[in-house]
């Protein structure tokens, strides 16, 4: 059995590969499992829509490849946003939220993670907050179904950058089925701006975590930051993380177009699992004390 699982995001791949290719680039990477997006683009949104010829497609890849998909990242509700004063685009979000999960049920994805956004392209209001907690409420009844957990990320603006933020929505809607899916450079940068610390605003989680974004940042910088050359500790919010029970972990960086992102995969997961190996208790042998 294995002691942790480290997921490969699957933005981190040319988009022009099919399901078997990103599959086996992952598995060539020595990735655990893939984690899948619907980001706001029509193309990404379909796949809420897979017919079941399709969806038995994909998943007779994973069991030929021997890489599964297991998460899924929705995105796509940054543009279609739970909390929007546009009642189409907060219905639209609700219905691709709706239809990822039973995707995920098809799939046998365990984990949803969706952007801790009330709004992103409207200003954040106490209306705008009451429609997120009434529809994230909606979601996790809707997961509770289907027993697929449903994880805020924390994001880059004041909304919800950091763990304690999410966790008040986490503690005010208390299922079980809803809970935070920290994203380890966002929460640097916050703990930069605001000054704090980010390993005790991870540990404020403790409990309602499943996984965590393993990411690169600078200071104001939250994308396409190449592995060692920002400022987030890998070891240090790793340490952290497996204290308080974090086993699932996901590299996120995206493909630059460059003909050396394969070997770009396995360095990226070389220089993690080498720290996430160092956490592992030894084993103690028959017949020792």
């Amino acid at each position: 059995m294995k002691a942790y699982t480290i997921g490969l995001y699957e933005k981190a791949m040319p988009p022009k590969l099919n399901w078997k290719e990103k599959l086996e680039a992952a598995k060539s990477a020595h990735y655990d499992y893939v984690e899948l997006s619907i980001d706001s683009t029509e193309a990404k949104i379909n796949r809420i829509y897979m017919s079941k010829e399709e969806r038995l497609s994909l998943i007779q890849n994973m069991y030929e490849v021997g890489v599964p998909v297991r998460s899924m990242c929705v995105s796509a509700l940054t543009k279609y946003s739970l909390g929007s004063g546009n009642t189409k685009l907060r219905e639209r979000g609700m219905e691709i939220l709706e239809k990822a999960i039973e995707l995920a049920d098809d799939l046998g994805i365990r984990i949803i993670m969706i952007p801790g956004y009330d709004v992103y392209y409207e200003e954040s209001t106490s209306e705008t907050q009451k429609r997120f907690s009434d529809n994230l409420r909606r979601a996790a009844h809707m997961a509770a179904a289907y027993g697929v957990l449903i994880e805020l990320e924390t994001m880059e603006n004041n909304f919800m950058n950091t763990v304690w933020k999410a966790m008040y929505y986490v503690e005010q809607i208390g299922s079980v089925y809803l809970g935070i899916y920290p994203d380890s450079g966002n929460i640097k940068n916050a703990a930069v701006s605001l000054g704090f610390d980010e390993i005790k605003d991870l540990q404020s989680g403790r409990g309602h975590i499943t996984s965590l974004h393993l990411k690169e940042t600078k200071p104001g910088q939250f994308r396409e930051v190449p592995f060692g050359s920002g400022h987030v500790d890998f070891r240090k919010i790793i340490e952290a993380a497996w204290e308080i029970g974090i086993r699932k972990y996901v590299t996120e960086f995206w493909y630059n177009g460059k003909d050396d992102w394969q070997a770009e995969l396995e360095k990226v997961n070389n220089s993690m699992r080498i720290i996430l190996e160092s956490m592992k208790c030894p084993c103690i042998t028959a017949g020792e004390d």
